[in-house]
């Protein structure tokens, strides 16, 4: 897919949104830029991300650092 930015603006196609919603995180990957739908209850989202799990706090916390880290290359 793709899309024209034009005055400093992207424009997401209606089908894109519907399935993502309308709000983004933008990251910056150096070489690339990523657009991270935002839930509308963002715990809510965790919950159901992590329904089942057994791990603990800090495990999922070193996970998701590890996880951070090999995506930044590093």
């Amino acid at each position: 897919m793709t899309t024209t930015a034009d005055n400093g603006r992207v424009y997401i196609p209606k089908e894109m949104r519907e399935k993502f919603g309308e709000k983004f995180h933008i990251i910056d990957r150096g070489d690339k830029i990523m657009l991270v739908p935002v839930s509308d209850d963002p715990l809510e989202a965790l919950r159901e991300e992590f329904e089942g799990t057994d791990k603990s706090v800090e495990e999922l916390k070193k996970g998701a650092l590890e996880t951070a880290m090999e995506e930044a290359g590093r």
